[in-house]
């Protein structure tokens, strides 16, 4: 009995976490702080246009009205041919940045020529321009071309890259292993074989990203629309929400907050769907931290 005793093992008590606890409590008062705008946002939608200015507000609307969504697609305004048109400028600007990007992306990475760094450089460079730089310039060129009312503005320019995605491209092909590349060049293989075959496969989380950031920026691409287009039959998103504002003296809410949703709701499906790989290429091209 007395070795048995003189082997047992002092356990201390477990202190209750305060620090851990009131960290949880910050995240979630922060969350629902951040979420709540977008719960209003939700809300308004399904209200009537007497409820939106009801004092004091009401989170829950009663009754609850789908009439907002009905009136976007059955309205004067065609927020579903907005639709439409958002949805097939998103489309080609991704093809076109995927194909610009990744070709631009594994020359600076892995094909050797001269200057390949100064151009690299002068690359980035053109990053600290801010469009409102360059806007009347870029304008006055699409105006020579004759492109104004279409979407050629708003689609060619991403066929020509961007420095962005490129350079996320770049660090994550600087990442892979070059026996890969040495192997397919002993069997024979070219620079576009090794670049469809080999580094797209192994590429996919960094091009998911790529994706993702395209889709969203061009979705919410209000400027650009802003500028280049005039017909109404050719607006997209972003414009067309602008149209519910101040009209007829005072702003429909209820229609503004639906078309609101719908628009958002592309781009948290996306991002809900593919969370993981974005995250996943954000690391692994070095951004990270």
């Amino acid at each position: 009995m007395a070795s048995s005793s003189a082997t047992m093992v002092y356990r201390p008590r477990k202190r209750f976490p305060f620090a851990q606890v009131l960290r949880y409590v910050a995240l979630t008062l922060l969350a629902f702080l951040f979420v709540t705008p977008l719960i209003w946002m939700f809300s308004t939608s399904f209200k009537t246009t007497g409820q939106a200015y009801h004092f004091p507000p009401e989170f829950i609307p009663s009754p609850l009205t789908f009439d907002s969504y009905t009136n976007l697609w059955t309205g004067s305004i065609p927020f579903n041919e907005f639709y439409l048109n958002t949805t097939v400028i998103v489309i080609f600007s991704e093809i076109g940045t995927l194909f610009s990007c990744t070709l631009a992306a594994y020359a600076f990475a892995r094909l050797r020529w001269w200057g390949r760094n100064i151009w690299f450089g002068v690359l980035l460079a053109t990053m600290m321009l801010p469009f409102q730089v360059i806007m009347i310039p870029v304008y006055i060129i699409f105006r020579s071309l004759g492109w104004l009312d279409s979407w050629l503005p708003l689609i060619i320019p991403t066929f020509l890259g961007n420095p962005f995605y490129i350079f996320l491209l770049r660090q994550f092909f600087l990442g892979l292993p070059r026996d890969l590349e040495d192997a397919a060049c002993v069997d024979g293989a070219g620079s576009l074989r090794i670049l469809w075959q080999i580094f797209i496969p192994l590429s996919k989380p960094v091009l998911l990203t790529v994706v993702m950031f395209t889709f969203v920026s061009a979705w919410n691409d209000f400027l650009g629309p802003l500028l280049y287009l005039t017909s109404i039959d050719k607006m997209t998103v972003s414009v067309g929400l602008s149209m519910f504002i101040g009209r007829q003296g005072a702003t429909n809410w209820p229609n503004l907050m639906a078309g609101a949703t719908l628009a958002l709701l592309p781009i948290v499906v996306m991002f809900l769907l593919f969370q993981k790989y974005f995250v996943k290429g954000i690391a692994l091209t070095g951004l990270k931290g």
